[in-house]
């Protein structure tokens, strides 16, 4: 069952949803971004964070229905192949 992403991930709660990803690892090999609206760059914060993660334990993750923004803002900062985005 793929980790779903909130609708709003901003400043404000990207430490909660980081704490709850690391919670479900197992979920997080697959990231569901199909509710993602309003977000800025913490997004990419936490999604490397979870890779990093992952990527220590031999994983990989992989992001479904990412939005466009968030495509271009992974390019932006240069971390669109590093989450598979490219």
């Amino acid at each position: 069952m793929p980790f779903l992403l909130p609708a709003s991930v901003t400043q404000n709660n990207v430490l909660q949803l980081e704490k709850d990803g690391l919670l479900n690892l197992a979920s997080l090999r697959t990231i569901d971004c199909i509710h993602l609206q309003d977000f800025d760059s913490t997004v990419l914060t936490v999604l490397l964070a979870w890779q990093k993660k992952l990527h220590a334990n031999g994983e990989q993750i992989s992001i479904q229905n990412a939005p466009k923004k968030l495509t271009v803002l992974a390019g932006v900062y240069g971390v669109a192949e590093l989450l598979g985005l490219s």
